[in-house]
């Protein structure tokens, strides 16, 4: 998938371009961007229009299956908010099939943000870390997620191994 994707139409843009997208995020997630002073720049990538602060790609916008746009961080952005919400916890033995791009399966998944409904972009992060590892999409609600033991999880759309994680 991101082996194909470049950045592209990377520009500057004004704060007051942006904040509605960055105040959808803030608030979806619980945590403060802090963006006063920032040099912002978009991009697209692939299919996401991608967020720039300080040349770190911080959020991305992406459509879901109904064309509906959402707003998240990237991994980068979950290392510098690690209390933002929407997480789910996975063991060490999900770990390297995460690395890899694999869908998260429920059997990995050790506890969950309880706000969490099916369909809504969530981070995977490792129990003992909390560390970012993959987003992607909820196929469960997060108060059923710990509780299965078969089937998936979550739809793995970017994770730890991709491309963009090694972007400088």
């Amino acid at each position: 998938m991101a082996e194909e994707w470049h950045i592209k139409k990377r520009r500057p843009v004004r704060k007051k371009a942006i904040v509605p997208l960055l105040k959808e995020l803030e608030s979806s997630l619980g945590i403060d961007l802090a963006v006063d002073g920032a040099f912002i720049e978009m991009a697209m990538y692939g299919p996401w229009e991608m967020v720039f602060l300080d040349k770190t790609p911080i959020a991305v916008q992406i459509q879901n299956d109904e064309h509906k746009k959402y707003a998240f961080l990237t991994l980068r952005g979950f290392l510098a908010n690690l209390d933002a919400q929407k997480w789910v916890e996975v063991d060490h033995g999900a770990i390297p099939f995460l690395m890899n791009g694999a869908d998260c399966m429920v059997a990995g998944v050790h506890s969950a943000d309880s706000e969490i409904n099916e369909g809504d972009l969530v981070w995977i992060r490792d129990m003992e870390h909390k560390r970012p590892l993959a987003i992607g999409w909820a196929v469960t609600s997060g108060l059923e997620m710990p509780e299965a033991t078969k089937g998936k999880g979550i739809k793995t759309i970017h994770w730890v191994g991709d491309e963009l994680w090694n972007m400088e």
